[in-house]
C-alpha cells in the first residue's frame, strides 16, 4: 500500500509545469499581449476593436 502511494506522488511530480513553461508559443500572441491587449475566440466587445490574431490566426486581438 505505500508503495502506491510514493507512486502516485512521483506521478503528481512528473506532470507538473516547469517554471517558465506558460510562455505563449506564438509570436503574434506574445505581440498582441505585449501592447497591452487580449486574445478571444468570438468577436471583441463593443468598446474594442480587432488589432490582429492570435495563436497562429485562431483567435482575435482586441485592444481598446
Amino acid at each position: 500500500m505505500r508503495v502506491l502511494y510514493l507512486l502516485f506522488a512521483i506521478v503528481l511530480l512528473l506532470f507538473q509545469a516547469a517554471p517558465g513553461s506558460a510562455e505563449p508559443l506564438f509570436a503574434d500572441t506574445a505581440e498582441c499581449k505585449s501592447q497591452g491587449n487580449f486574445c478571444r475566440a468570438i468577436s471583441c466587445p463593443p468598446t474594442f476593436a480587432i488589432s490582429g490574431s492570435c495563436q497562429g490566426g485562431m483567435l482575435k486581438c482586441c485592444s481598446k
